[in-house]
């Protein structure tokens, strides 16, 4: 059941970081009730997204509702459909991780006007209502201030990054913020993976044949940096090159543990917190308590081979 008594229409929340638009005048009305949730992540074969539906099956749990949890795979139009599909169905709250944070605004918009509460989480969404994230530009600038520390403060880095959506942009960001500080760190080489451990191996594989006296390797996330570290193994540097990532991962958390391994540390996120306060935050809307700042930043902490063993995981 829904109502129209809690209107937002020229309601826009207060905005910080990353410059989300929560588009709230868009929604004329909510649920009374989150009973139904649909979950939308970027690709389930990454162990990040497989923590969300951990996070999310939970949450759903806990307030007895039923959750519909969706794998774009990447694609755009795909969550364009399962927006749709999740209007057809009724649900009371959206929870997206953005395949892309802008093209996704009309999808999300129609979903408001539906008066179905969406929140982003992992990268913001223009026009969702809030989004909870790592920190990813302290989550950059941790793991590479660590990175360029064990060099010694010098050498020659590359970065493996990702698709451009913003919490990745931000993660890189961070890291080339750290560089300024370390004058003799230079950055030689930058290409993108899709995000996973085989493309973060072949765009390593490239930038290694053109860079051969690389010294260190930032992954923008855990899968590209392992496949850096495969791709490192590959050519025999694993004496000559570290590596550094971003999640936190149980895949992170083994390689930190693999005796020779050149993989050092990575900055950690919560994808299962996200989730859960994801559905905190819209239980609260209902409630009629607004949120007071509508991006919302979990910070990250860096695990290395020193301190793993305290590291609790996902």
């Amino acid at each position: 059941m829904r109502f129209n008594a809690f209107r937002r229409a020229g309601y826009v929340g207060a905005m910080v970081t990353c410059g989300l638009l929560a588009s709230t005048a868009t929604a004329q009305s909510m649920p009374d009730k989150i009973e139904k949730i649909g979950l939308m992540v970027q690709d389930m074969s990454n162990p990040f997204f497989s923590a969300m539906d951990r996070g999310g099956r939970g949450a759903a749990e806990e307030i007895g509702a039923e959750l519909n949890v969706q794998d774009a795979q990447l694609d755009l139009s795909a969550q364009y459909n399962q927006i749709d599909a999740f209007i057809q169905q009724g649900v009371d709250l959206i929870i997206v991780s953005a395949v892309d944070g802008g093209g996704i605004e009309p999808a999300i918009i129609k979903a408001k006007e539906a008066g179905i509460i969406v929140i982003a989480v992992d990268t913001p969404a223009k026009g969702a209502d809030a989004v909870i994230m790592t920190d990813a530009v302290q989550a950059g600038m941790k793991s590479c201030k660590y990175l360029f520390d064990q060099m010694g403060g010098k050498g020659q880095v590359l970065l493996v990054d990702g698709t451009p959506i913003q919490t990745i942009i931000d993660r890189i960001d961070g890291c080339k913020k750290v560089a300024e500080d370390y004058p003799g760190i230079k950055i030689v080489g930058q290409q993108s993976s899709k995000n996973d451990r085989a493309s973060g191996l072949l765009v390593t594989t490239d930038m290694l044949t053109a860079n051969p006296d690389v010294t260190g390797i930032f992954g923008m996330n855990d899968p590209s940096a392992l496949g850096a570290v495969l791709a490192v193994e590959q050519a025999g540097k694993a004496k000559q090159i570290i590596v550094t990532g971003v999640d936190g991962s149980p895949e992170a958390v083994a390689e930190l543990t693999r005796e020779g391994s050149p993989f050092i540390g990575t900055a950690t996120q919560n994808p299962g917190k996200m989730v859960t306060e994801a559905v905190r935050l819209a239980q609260d809307m209902v409630a009629g308590k607004l949120p007071a700042e509508t991006t919302i930043l979990i910070p990250s902490e860096l695990v290395t081979r020193d301190n793993v063993g305290e590291y609790s995981g996902w």
